[in-house]
């Protein structure tokens, strides 16, 4: 049995998953729908949502930051993290830069995108 702590909605449901991810799954705990379906993503294909910074491209005047904090907007499976990071910290983005932009379109043909979460410049 595996114990995972639903992180779909506020109330934090205590999962239960009995079963191997190759058959059929028991989940019991969840107080509504989406916790069984987050309890078999999980045990099937885990994702996560990736941040990280990218460099400017451009010079830096009077000190201000170095590194763009850039986020995932759709879910990356835990297998590809680190070649994901590899890619976002090689980036460079030319300032100025807002909240939303994209930074990286469709990443390997995946679709996932990676925006900037702060706006620079």
């Amino acid at each position: 049995m595996r114990s995972l702590t639903c992180i779909v909605c506020p109330i934090g449901c205590a999962l239960s998953v009995e079963g191997e991810a190759e058959v059929a799954l028991s989940i019991s705990g969840n107080r509504c729908p989406r916790g069984a379906v987050y309890a078999q993503e999980e045990v099937r294909a885990p994702k996560r949502v990736v941040t990280g910074t990218c460099g400017i491209a451009s010079p830096v005047l009077d000190g201000g930051p170095r590194r763009v904090p850039v986020k995932t907007l759709q879910a990356c499976p835990r297998e590809q993290i680190n070649e994901l990071l590899a890619d976002i910290y090689k980036t460079r983005v030319l300032l100025p830069v807002k909240a939303g932009d994209a930074v990286i379109t469709d990443w390997k043909g995946s679709g996932i995108n990676v925006v900037a979460v702060r706006s620079l410049g």
